[in-house]
């Protein structure tokens, strides 16, 4: 998929978007980062200089959005991992065969873009205007960063979220793994402390979540709103509400085939997690960030945050959560489910 953004433009046409990001990495205020040394705060959000504020730029200038193009956008381990192979395999079910389909052989992470990591100069910036319609795209962009093209152009938004401390610790183990040989560790601690802050690569996250939250109220046929506790609970009930907001909903003859569970079982933690393509498979995101597939693939539980945080660290992103929700109508961080293999 590594071609150009626009078949029809050349690097220089780039350029100014180049020396726009350049100049605003001079004066953005500066925080701690998890993975590299800082990140800086951009339209209310903290970005990575040199990948992600580079990406957002470049969908804010050149991003041309189509009305069937469906987003599926979360804040960092929320679940994308599950619900882009469950998207892609329900989008694709007329085209592949099961016992033989792209995601045994490539991975849920080359199934279709992720808009704001792929857009990179030159060559290597993605060929979005020759991928077909329907488009799926994945984002960490929280809604207000994307221009306001792309939300009159009609197009959907798929958005799960999740329990805060669960994001917490999953953030914390996923982002050490890519830290920068340079810098020692980030301890618990230091995690946990710029999270509450809301310094983390595309938070805060609370700010992140209601963005999208508020404006699947107002627009619940444009975003549609999940949890990933409530998906552990009733993947099927929620693999069907999917395709159908997609605008592919199972026939009752699929239904009855047994389609929705084959597909669940197609996109299970233990079946992707297993396959050889993801325990040795790569992601070039950028020359400076290059991911294993195995770490998308984490074993852990819904509720695993008892396992790391005390009790006063627990209430505080309890009370922090509660205050940011407040009058929202929307309530974060169940209690702990069962113990199972959780999706990163």
């Amino acid at each position: 998929m590594a071609a150009s953004l626009l078949p029809h433009q050349s690097n220089s046409e780039f350029e100014e978007t180049y020396r726009k990001c350049s100049e605003l990495m001079k004066t953005l205020p500066k925080g701690k980062a998890w993975r590299t040394e800082h990140v800086v705060q951009y339209q209310g959000f903290w970005l990575n200089p040199t990948v992600a504020l580079k990406g957002v730029l470049l969908v804010q200038d050149h991003f041309k959005a189509r009305a069937t193009d469906i987003i599926l956008s979360a804040f960092m381990k929320c679940g994308t991992t599950w619900l882009r192979s469950l998207m892609f395999a329900t989008a694709n079910r007329y085209r592949f065969d099961l016992s033989t389909h792209p995601l045994l052989k490539t991975g849920p992470h080359d199934c279709f873009p992720m808009l704001d990591s792929y857009i990179y100069q030159g060559d290597s910036i993605t060929h979005l205007e020759l991928l077909p319609s329907p488009r799926l795209f994945a984002s960490h962009m929280a809604l207000d960063l994307f221009p306001k093209s792309v939300l009159a152009s009609g197009c959907k938004f798929v958005y799960i979220c999740r329990d805060p401390k669960d994001v917490l610790i999953s953030k914390w183990h996923f982002m050490n793994k890519l830290r920068v040989k340079e810098l020692a560790p980030l301890t618990l601690p230091e995690a946990y402390e710029l999270f509450c802050q809301g310094v983390s690569e595309f938070g805060p996250f609370w700010d992140h979540v209601l963005g999208y939250w508020k404006a699947s109220l107002e627009s619940p046929d444009k975003i549609l709103f999940l949890k990933y506790e409530d998906m552990k609970r009733e993947p099927s009930v929620h693999l069907k509400r999917l395709a159908e907001f997609m605008g592919q909903p199972f026939s009752m003859e699929e239904e009855k085939k047994g389609l929705v569970e084959e597909i669940l079982k197609l996109c299970s933690f233990e079946n992707l997690s297993n396959l050889e393509v993801n325990k040795a498979g790569i992601q070039h995101f950028s020359d400076q960030l290059v991911i294993e597939n195995r770490h998308f693939f984490r074993k852990g539980q819904i509720g695993d945050w008892e396992n790391h945080l005390t009790e006063e660290m627990k209430n505080r992103i309890d009370r922090i959560t509660k205050q940011k929700l407040k009058g929202s109508g929307l309530t974060l961080g169940a209690s702990p489910l069962h113990n199972c293999s959780s999706w990163e």
